[in-house]
């Protein structure tokens, strides 16, 4: 079996560049899903539970559980993409722009068929894996979560000088396929150098440690403070890499099959580039997705998405007649491709996913698109043969409604615009060329039930 059968994907519940950088430089590619779990609601809940104070639960209690948490607040929403699978009707139109002379330039599959065949992660006999992780530093026993506010940091920081303390992080890795849980807490005793008050002064003005727990970090300008590490040096930057090996072991997943190797080298330098063809750049701070990067296509454009790319026309249908009358668009950011246009929510699509799996997971990053609350009724593929574009079509599901709200910087705007106003908008290029064809499209699906 070659390196590319037996990859499985790793999904990471946080947004952490710390976490991050730590699985890249480990040989793994993880796609990021943040789980925006209420962590004190959730300790709340916890305590509550047990018949205790929150004051009561130590570290190690209270990052497990947090851990667990934020994994399997990412799990319900992988279910859900799953059920929206489950869901999806019609058909998926292709069309091949680039062979037009041939016979087969357009096809109309079923999207059961289709998406039998497209495979994807939650389609796999094993894996994804889903990590989730959480961090908390204490002195004395004195639990010092992320400081917040720079004069709270300060006063830690100078009552650390010279002191160790303990910093405990919390594993959950969830098997999506069988739903299988790991979990484990790793620790290492930091001690602190002796440093002055000034130094602290400019430190803290960096705002480097205001959300870091214990208000330092050890990759980044604290490293200059610590004076040793004893433990799990990788769990100090919140992700204990041999603790996931062993979690890893424990669901029966080699450590080797997490890694990216399948991803050819020439390909990962294409996709480390944020040049869009227009050579804009995109804000250093934007999270990247394996599977980002620019294809040199035969039409003589660059496209964006290594594994192609995909989005959701979302529908919304009279209340009374049921036909469509609005659907919901995105006013796209300028600093993307064609920035400053009107488009469908969507992106590109991550390695291991299927299309509708990009889709769904690009639509709700950028616009609050929750597969619970929309029923799939087609889709249209244009494919270029070394990339394509999947349009998901969808209406609101009876009894739910989607209330658009912007989750990254990748957008302007969202909103719900009348069928009758959307040719009056600066549309980009491609689906402005294919808005006629998609409004009849919806309205005869609308017509059919």
């Amino acid at each position: 079996m070659n390196t590319e059968d037996r990859h499985i994907p790793l999904i990471l519940a946080s947004s952490s560049p710390s976490r991050r950088r730590l699985l890249v430089q480990a040989g793994i590619d993880p796609i990021i899903r943040p789980s925006k779990v209420d962590e004190p609601a959730v300790l709340a809940e916890r305590a509550r539970k047990l018949g205790r104070h929150l004051e009561d639960l130590d570290a190690r209690e209270r990052v497990s559980v947090l851990a667990e948490a934020k994994a399997s607040a990412v799990q319900a929403t992988m279910d859900a993409v799953k059920d929206a699978e489950r869901r999806s009707r019609g058909d998926l139109v292709t069309f091949r722009p680039l062979s037009q002379g041939d016979s087969d330039a357009s096809s109309r599959d079923p999207m059961s068929q289709v998406i039998g065949a497209w495979g994807g992660m939650l389609g796999a006999g094993r894996g994804p894996l889903l990590l989730g992780c959480d961090s908390l530093f204490s002195v004395d026993g004195a639990v010092m979560g992320k400081p917040h506010q720079p004069e709270r940091a300060l006063e830690r920081l100078m009552a650390m000088r010279g002191r160790t303390g303990t910093l405990v992080t919390g594993h959950c890795l969830i098997d999506l396929a069988t739903g299988q849980r790991a979990r484990a807490v790793s620790s290492a005793q930091v001690t602190f150098g002796d440093y002055d008050r000034a130094s602290m002064q400019a430190y803290v003005a960096t705002g480097e440690p205001l959300e870091v727990a214990g208000s330092f970090t050890l990759e980044g300008l604290g490293s200059a403070f610590i004076q040793g590490i004893q433990g799990d040096p990788s769990g100090v930057m919140g992700l204990s890499m041999p603790t996931l090996r062993a979690l890893a072991q424990e669901l029966g997943v080699s450590w080797p099959d997490l890694w990216a190797g399948r991803v050819m080298p020439e390909r990962r330098q294409t996709a480390g580039s944020t040049h869009g063809p227009e050579g804009l750049v995109a804000p250093v701070e934007n999270v990247h997705q394996p599977g980002d990067g620019w294809v040199d296509c035969a039409c003589g454009r660059r496209h964006w998405g290594l594994n192609g790319a995909a989005g959701v026309l979302l529908a919304r249908r009279d209340a009374r007649t049921g036909a469509p009358v609005s659907v919901l668009l995105q006013h796209r950011a300028r600093w993307s491709a064609e920035g400053g246009t009107w488009g469908v929510p969507g992106g590109a699509i991550s390695d291991g996913e299927n299309p509708l799996e990009g889709g769904l997971r690009e639509s709700y990053e950028e616009a609050n698109i929750r597969p619970e609350d929309i029923q799939v009724v087609g889709s249209y593929l244009e494919d270029h043969g070394p990339w394509g574009y999947t349009t998901i079509l969808a209406f609101e599901r009876p009894g739910h409604q989607v209330e658009p709200r912007m989750n990254d910087d990748e957008s302007i705007a969202l909103e719900w615009v009348d069928l009758d106003k959307v040719g009056d908008l600066p549309l980009l290029k491609a689906f402005g060329q294919d808005w006629p064809h998609f409004r009849q499209r919806l309205e005869t699906l609308a017509a059919e039930g």
